[in-house]
């Protein structure tokens, strides 16, 4: 059974993921794991690819919305499992990617969804 935090996580994945579809976005793999952490949205259009970070967050939260969970240790295990998924996914290996943080308020608070472009090199 997944706890009342997954569940708000798994929410807030779903409404980031609807976001980039109706955008042409298609999704590739979503909470993809390995040892070293997870990949919440990992996104292509066409040949290019989008890894999204989703972190949601009550309107009022005091780290800026998501922002300090973004710091270098997150950054860190990012691209390590970035490294992670290319080596599984060899047919991606060459192509452009993007890593963003989506940002999503938690209902019932209705703010948009802010996205930060993160430098990550895997």
């Amino acid at each position: 059974m997944r706890s009342a935090q997954q569940r708000q996580g798994d929410w807030a994945e779903q409404h980031a993921l609807e976001l980039l579809q109706r955008h042409g976005w298609r999704l590739l793999d979503r909470q993809w794991r390995c040892r070293w952490g997870e990949l919440d949205l990992v996104l292509c259009k066409g040949e290019r690819l989008l890894l999204v970070e989703v972190k949601a967050r009550r309107a009022a939260a005091r780290d800026g919305g998501g922002i300090s969970a973004l710091g270098s240790a997150k950054g860190l295990r990012l691209a390590r499992s970035w490294s992670c998924w290319l080596a599984a996914h060899e047919r991606w290996r060459h192509c452009p990617v993007e890593m963003v943080a989506a940002l999503v308020t938690l209902p019932p608070a209705e703010q948009p969804v802010r996205w930060i472009r993160l430098e990550v090199s895997p």
